[in-house]
């Protein structure tokens, strides 16, 4: 077994794949494994003993949307009688950001990686402000949530089904790169580029025009709108490298706001995890440290991918938002080359001579060297329905990545 090889072939799938958002659909129709008793959830696997604040108020809150609960009180009376399921989404070929709660009449982003045929889901994004990903379950928050449900996924659907093969995700991040984003953290051009892109298919398919002008408003103010589709690309492009034997690239890292944890290709489905930091940054006025949840959510398939905190060099901008200096986003992309096997062709940095971003983690090189991934990301408050309280960064534990090592020698060897 050449274990170099193997990665060679896992970075060479990554960088060939070609994610296209293709049309929204329901998750209970779309998402492999799906069922009506089922919440999927960011991070590796966790019971409701374990939640954290926002994890546990997503929960409430997708039961509350499904229409199994009326409120938090019988939200909870349920989970504790056992009669939800909670599972991954990555095990499911899906991702969400944040608590990443994602119910099964819920609408979800396909994506398909037209390159090997595979798919991955993740669900709309709902913007700033008190919203379910941070554990927000209020009237409000609900009415948005069925307002997405029932107008916007419809209408990006039916957008969508009139384009010409849907929408080249791979290519829109190449463009926004080049414009200031970093796809995790930072998506101003990505959204605007994505409302750009919709926006005479949306008024081809509406004929109310304040309904239209509600969805492109929606969509151009919301800084996020991009970020979900950008996952489920993500996502796509990391599992076209899954499942390679002899492979030491990882192939997934997600947080739950409790545990951080990895896949490694050649591993198969085994989860290696540790505990979650408390990102690093800026806290909006009125919080700090003290406030915040544990590190959170499956937008670290950005970091998988080779964009994000790994691409921080295209983005100096970023540093306003979550501290640091234009110098220290350089310093951040430039560090994440020594961890990686490959560079990712079809994302490039213009500050760097147009070189390739840092794309497949070899979790020999990060034992090795003593360098976990960066991760750039969002600060939800530890008490659920608060929300967003700033953005920094984190680093996962080095003690997962030991393990994944020890497992894959035991079963390779070390060749």
């Amino acid at each position: 077994m050449n274990i170099d090889k193997a990665n060679e072939t896992v970075v060479a799938r990554m960088k060939e794949a070609r994610p296209v958002l293709k049309r929204v659909v329901t998750a209970r129709e779309a998402v492999p494994g799906m069922r009506d008793n089922l919440l999927l959830h960011a991070g590796p696997p966790i019971e409701w003993e374990r939640m954290s604040g926002p994890m546990r108020g997503a929960v409430i809150g997708g039961l509350i949307f499904e229409g199994l609960a009326k409120d938090e009180k019988q939200a909870v009376g349920m989970v504790e009688a056992g009669e939800v399921d909670f599972e991954p989404c990555h095990e499911h070929g899906a991702v969400g950001p944040m608590a990443g709660v994602t119910a099964p009449s819920m609408k979800v982003y396909e994506i398909e990686n037209i390159t090997h045929g595979n798919k991955a889901y993740s669900s709309l994004n709902e913007g700033y402000g008190k919203v379910l990903r941070y554990g927000a379950f209020s009237e409000e928050v609900i009415a948005k949530l069925r307002w997405m449900n029932d107008v916007l996924g419809p209408i990006i659907n039916d957008a969508l089904s009139i384009s010409d093969g849907g929408m080249d995700i791979r290519q829109l991040l190449s463009e926004s790169l080049h414009m200031g984003d970093e796809g995790h953290n930072r998506n101003k051009a990505g959204s605007i580029l994505y409302t750009a892109k919709l926006a005479p298919l949306i008024a081809k398919v509406v004929d109310d025009k304040n309904v239209e002008s509600d969805v492109l408003k929606f969509l151009g103010d919301n800084a996020l709108s991009v970020l979900n589709p950008v996952m489920a690309a993500c996502k796509a492009t990391a599992d076209a490298g899954h499942g390679v034997e002899g492979s030491s690239i990882m192939s997934v890292m997600a947080r739950n706001g409790t545990e951080v944890g990895i896949r490694v290709s050649g591993l198969g489905d085994q989860w290696f995890t540790g505990p979650v930091g408390t990102p690093a940054g800026l806290y909006f006025d009125g919080f700090s440290a003290a406030d915040a949840s544990g590190d959170i959510g499956d937008s670290t398939i950005t970091e998988t991918a080779g964009i994000g905190a790994f691409a921080m060099a295209a983005a100096p901008a970023i540093v306003t938002f979550i501290s640091g200096t234009p110098q220290m986003a350089m310093e951040a992309t430039q560090e994440m080359y020594q961890i990686t096997v490959g560079e990712h062709e079809a994302y490039t940095i213009p500050v760097l001579n147009f070189r390739g971003t840092p794309c497949g983690v070899d979790i020999r090189k990060v034992v090795e060297l003593g360098i976990t991934p960066r991760i750039n990301t969002g600060i939800a408050h530890k008490e659920a329905g608060v929300g967003q309280v700033g953005a920094g960064l984190v680093r996962p534990p080095m003690s997962m990545f030991e393990d994944a090592l020890d497992a894959f020698n035991a079963k390779y060897g070390g060749r």
